[in-house]
């Protein structure tokens, strides 16, 4: 990356940090308001009527519910409102809501920005990613694994519900932000569900249930997009470029702006990498605002489903491949 692009692109960045408190109190509160009419009357449809009628609202209460997670994710980098506290007690009143207690949330998605592209330390990464080499060099019992992770008809549902369901009952990393946190964090979670079945009976921890499932996979899709693209970057030290891999191993999705007020703008990570600052209020205008000479290539819904393809990172080639078409073969870039 050369320095004159390092620099337009932080100048330009930079005006677009500016935190506006009430637009981000509009954008949650209007959003936990949206979350909870959605509920009810999803909850209200499921005790009334048949479940399938009850389908669709479980879909928008879910897109409803990843809002609030991004929601959360901001007040996890300060950006949501302008002083630390606001971000604080705002994060903490979501974590219920979004299934992740946030202390650990935050300290783990740091570690992610701070090791983004980095070969030596994938264990920050969402989704983990295995390289040719190390393909090559796997036996069958680790390959049959590897198989069965990457593959999207388990990692969505299965890795969606594990990671919400499971992991974030006591996440990595715990005991190094404090396990009295996360404790309370389970303990309030414990209590919102059982104040829905006081009041719906167990139709209404069984909805939650269903909306905590489609946000899972949701949020899982989201995250394996934002990393995982042909053109993405990786590279060890002292190649490294940390600037290079915030823009470019991250993505920019271009799913239609429906998806992007469902998801909060977070479509937009390459921008939000390079400069975590950015309220996502922000994002969706700083990125179309971007100079033509800066423009990103953007992932639009064909090649979203087709980068499931991909599963390997050629470290020779520069890019996610799939899997070898036979043992012995080398991976070759996917068309």
């Amino acid at each position: 990356m050369s320095v004159a692009f390092d620099t337009d692109i932080r100048e330009y960045l930079k005006d677009w940090t500016a935190k506006d408190d009430r637009i981000g109190a509009l954008s949650f509160f209007g959003s936990y308001a949206f979350f909870f009419a959605v509920l009810w009357i999803t909850i209200e449809i499921a005790r009334t009527a048949y479940w399938w009628a009850a389908a669709p609202f479980v879909v928008v209460t879910a897109f409803a519910g990843v809002r609030l997670y991004v929601l959360q994710h901001d007040c996890g980098h300060n950006s949501l409102f302008s002083r630390r506290w606001m971000n604080e007690w705002a994060g903490y009143a979501l974590s219920p809501i979004t299934l992740t207690p946030f202390r650990a949330m935050q300290y783990n998605h740091n570690m992610h920005h701070a090791y983004l592209g980095n070969l030596e330390h994938r264990e920050t990464t969402e989704i983990h990613t295995m390289t040719v080499t190390e393909w090559n060099a796997a036996g069958f019992w680790q390959r049959l694994g590897y198989r069965l992770y990457r593959n999207p008809l388990i990692l969505l549902p299965i890795g969606g519900v594990f990671t919400f369901f499971i992991h974030y009952r006591w996440p990595k990393n715990t005991l190094k932000i404090g396990a009295l946190g996360v404790l309370v964090h389970n303990a309030l979670l414990a209590g919102w569900v059982y104040l829905l079945y006081l009041i719906f009976g167990w139709t209404g921890p069984v909805v939650l249930a269903s909306v905590a499932v489609v946000c899972a996979v949701i949020g899982v899709f989201l995250v394996y997009l934002q990393h995982n693209f042909e053109d993405a970057y990786w590279d060890r030290k002292p190649d490294l470029d940390y600037k290079q891999a915030a823009l470019q191993g991250s993505s920019a999705l271009d799913l239609g702006h429906w998806w992007d007020i469902g998801t909060g703008n977070i479509a937009y990570h390459d921008i939000h990498h390079y400069n975590p600052s950015i309220p996502s209020y922000r994002l969706r205008k700083c990125h179309h605002g971007l100079p033509a000479e800066h423009a990103p290539r953007r992932v639009n819904w064909p090649q979203a489903i087709a980068s499931f393809r991909l599963k390997l990172w050629d470290e020779e080639a520069e890019r996610l491949v799939p899997f070898p078409k036979h043992a012995a073969a080398t991976a070759v870039p996917a068309e």
